[in-house]
Parts: C-alpha cells; structure tokens; sequence
C-alpha cells in the first residue's frame, strides 16, 4: 500500500495538455481520468509510471512503492507465447518455476477457462489479450494500479468480469484509470480528474456526480467572466467620463482617478478567465429523409456464421423509419452478422427474407473501421470517396479534429480514435437514412460519444445499433432486440439484461 502525490505538474507537447497539477491519490482512491483523445490522460499515466518525464512539477511515490501500469498495446514479445505464460512472463526469470502458481491463480480470478490458457496470445479475441495485460501487472501484486484505457476490446461479460474484479481484488489499492466509457468509470471510482490545458478539475466524486458539479462549475465560471467583463468595460466607460471632465476642467486628481480606474479595468481583464471549452473534433450526422414508413422487413430467416452454421432464428422484424433499434446479446450469438445480413441485402439485394425499402440508402460503420481504405490518407480518401473540391475537404476535416498536417498522413498511421472520427466523418458525408453502426463508440472519447448520441436523436435517425457502451445503448436506442436461445424477441429495454450479465448469469 502507499501513496502517489503530484506537484505542481505540467506538460507540454506542442501545446500545453495540463498545468500546475497538484494531486495526492492514496490508499482506497480510485481516481477515473477523463479527458479527450489526445489530450494528456497516457501521457500523464506514463509520467507517473516513471516511462516519461514532465515539462515541470514532480511525482512522488511512497518509499518502495510499486506500480502496476497496464498499457494499451501487446508487446510483441508476448504473440507466440501462451496466455499462461505471458503471464508468467511478467515475474522475474529465476521465480517463474518456483511462483508458477500465481499465474493459476490470477487466471482463476479473471474466470480463464483452462483450454484458454494454453492458446497462442495472438490467437485470444481482443478482450482476453486485455485482461492478459491486467493479468500480467497482478501476478507482480502492485501496491498501486495505473490503468490506460483498460476496456479497450472489451465485451460486455468481459467488461462487468473486470468491474468485478477491481471492486473485489483490486479494491483498496490506490487506483488511476484512464476510460471513455461512463458506466465502467462509474461502478469502479471514487473520484474524477478532469484534465484541462488550463486548470485541471478533481472531484471526490465518481463520473456522473462529477461530470454535474463540473458542468455547474462551468457555469459559475462562465457566469463570472461575463461579468468581470463587463465590470471592467463599466470601469474603462467611467474612466474616459473622468478623462474628458479632468482635461476640460484642468483637474488633476480627475486624471489620477481616471488612471486607477483603467489600471483596475486591466487587472480585472487580466485575472478574467473564459469558460473551459472541449477542443474535440466536430462529430455530426445527416438524414435524407424518405417517404416511407417500413424500412426494412424480414421474415423467416435464420441467421448464420459466415461458413453457414445456425446462430439464430427472425420469425418476423420490421424497421420502420425513426426505430433506432438496439441488437443485445451475449458475445458470439450473432449481433455482427445480422448487421451483416441487412448491409448485404441493402448493397447487394437479392436475400431470401430480407424486404429493403428502394429509398433507403446505407450508412455503414464496423468495429473494425472497415469502410475506411488501407491505404491513401484522410484527405484523398475524403476527395475522392465524395468528389469535393481540395478546400472544402480540408475544412471537413479540419472541423472533425485534422490539423493540416495530419490531413495527408497515411490512415494506417492515424490513432484510432482519429481513424473513428474519420469514419464517422465520411459516414455523415453520405448522408444516408438508414444507419448500421457496429460498436461505432469504439476509441471515441467522452464529449464524442456525447454529441454522437446528441446527433442520432436530433436528426431522428433510423437504423439498427449494436454497442458494448450502455449510456450509448439507453440514450440512443428506442427499440431492443435481445437474442437469446438461438431467437430474436423484442424486450422493453435493456436492463434487465445488463442485470443478468453483471450477475455473471450470461457469458461474455
């Protein structure tokens, strides 16, 4: 157990990220770090882990603390090796033999089935090379966690497994996180750090609670500057009354006071401080509308994997237009490849089952970014995906987060949260009415997932959604289709089944 304190922190990459930071996070704390993609939450992880240095201000660790930094990428390293022995890799050579246990043991903790344990690291799905990585940290037993975007490829089951988990193993460790997403911040913190360019906000609240007092903080603050403006525009307006009678009148003692006022006009501009703007790329959505009321019917059709075995059974669905219907479901019973079936039926035609309104034109997203090309940049794909001239598609992108300089950088290069935002550009730029979005939160920061579901509601979009995120599920969906026991059934809504797999009552 220990302690971690930050003095007067700040850091600077091209621009400033965060300054004067002061903060001490202690046994029990569980401090969520928020802020947009590329604002400073893995840098500041990395200055504490000791990985990078500050521009200023220092890091104090308790005598002998150690730190357990789980990171975001897989070093490449662990590929060939087994999930058992990756993470026994993590303990030192000359105890691997003698402390083979404790990686059974962590397994046991993380409920690894045992076949999985001997699989290839490069062969886990996504989420069990996540919780291999938290899985490696723990088996050095930290006295103090540091967490970068540790639901990253998470499934729901896999997601409520590690919530479990930090709430029962990991509970008293002091404890920094860095996550995009609402809930999973909400059910394993305690406090919120807020990071900013400027003055940084730290709440000993979790998420929620902290996202409202620093909204009303917001306000308060924008209340404030309006008004040290306009005091000091009063002060400027009643200096040059005084100016004009002191030069008219020859009075000295005018013109002194004439000089406070504006001194004190300036002092008050100066102190004056604007209200805390996010700088997010612009994320916005189009509807073309369309005449007709049903979208999409299928009826008698059994969903299968892509060689051809049974998922499930869709007795009759339709889509009409303003349902932004919501697919549940445990991972693996076919959530993605009925996304899959209505794009092909809507691209390509010709699905036995599948009736697709000829009005409808597609917005596609998937969670592996596929309708992005592998090659080419942000740039010419935007121009030549939708014939615009060079000066509008250097605006588009400019507004959706792309600095002139990262706009001909190759897409295979950009990060992924600039790659969805990219995605969700060219999505816009299609201007469907029909949307099919496959995990389309994935790597988009908080304020974007934010205006995202803002976006979906203000234009009545229509479509089928699928989403491990649940403030994005309740928001955005008005229809929920749970799959269950190889059949579709519509279910009022999407509690009962986040209850059930909290519960650890339906596998991820």
């Amino acid at each position: 157990m220990g302690s971690i304190s930050l003095n007067r922190l700040s850091i600077t990459a091209n621009v400033p990220l965060f300054s004067e930071l002061t903060l001490a996070v202690a046994d029990g704390d569980r401090v969520g770090l928020v802020a947009g993609n590329g604002m400073g939450k893995t840098t500041l992880l990395r200055v504490i882990a000791g990985l990078a240095e500050p521009t200023s201000g220092e890091v104090t660790r308790s005598r002998g603390l150690k730190l357990g930094y789980v990171e975001q990428d897989i070093p490449p390293q662990l590929q060939p090796l087994s999930l058992r022995d990756a993470v026994l890799d993590a303990l030192p050579p000359t105890d691997r033999d003698s402390d083979a246990w404790k990686a059974d043991v962590v397994l046991d903790g993380f409920e690894a089935p045992y076949e999985l344990r001997e699989r290839a690291v490069s062969a886990l799905s996504g989420g069990w090379q996540r919780l291999m990585l938290i899985a490696r940290i723990w088996v050095t037993e930290p006295d103090a966690l540091l967490m970068d975007e540790p639901t990253n490829h998470l499934d729901l089951g896999k997601l409520f497994q590690l919530e479990r988990w930090l709430n029962r193993e990991a509970r008293n460790l002091p404890l920094l996180v860095a996550s995009h997403d609402r809930d999973f911040l909400d059910a394993v913190t305690n406090r919120t750090l807020f990071l900013r360019p400027g003055r940084s906000r730290y709440f000993a609240l979790p998420f929620s609670r902290a996202r409202m007092a620093l909204d009303e903080s917001d306000e308060a603050d924008a209340a404030q500057f309006e008004r040290d403006l306009k005091e000091a525009d009063k002060l400027r307006k009643q200096a040059a009354k005084l100016t004009n009678i002191g030069i008219n009148s020859g009075s000295d003692l005018l013109t002194v006071k004439a000089k406070y006022l504006k001194d004190r006009a300036n002092r008050i501009e100066d102190a004056a401080r604007p209200a805390h703007k996010e700088r997010t790329g612009e994320i916005r959505l189009a509807n073309r509308g369309t005449h007709a009321r049903l979208l999409v019917g299928i009826e008698n059709v059994t969903v299968t994997t892509p060689p051809g075995q049974p998922l499930f059974r869709i007795d009759k669905l339709h889509i009409f237009q303003g349902d932004r219907v919501v697919l549940l479901g445990r991972n693996g019973t076919g959530k993605t490849q009925l996304v899959k079936l209505i794009r092909r039926a809507i691209a390509d035609g010709g699905v036995d089952g599948v009736r697709v309104t000829p009005s409808v034109v597609l917005g596609y997203s998937d969670q592996d970014m596929s309708q992005l090309p592998d090659k080419g940049s942000p740039e010419s794909f935007i121009s030549t995906a939708f014939k615009l001239p060079d000066a509008r598609v250097k605006s588009l992108l400019a507004t959706a987060g792309f600095a002139i300089e990262k706009q001909d950088r190759p897409i295979a290069k950009l990060s992924l949260g600039q790659r969805a935002r990219l995605g969700l550009l060219a999505l816009r730029l299609t201007e469907p009415n029909f949307y099919l979005m496959d995990e389309p939160t994935n790597h988009v920061d908080i304020p974007g997932r934010e205006t995202l579901e803002a976006e979906i509601l203000e234009h009545d979009a229509s479509g089928v959604l699928v989403s491990h995120d649940r403030s994005f599920v309740r928001n955005a969906g008005n229809r929920y289709l749970l799959i269950e026991g190889r059949r579709l059934r519509e279910v009022e809504g999407p509690e009962p089944f986040f209850a059930a797999m909290a519960e650890g009552d339906a596998e991820g």
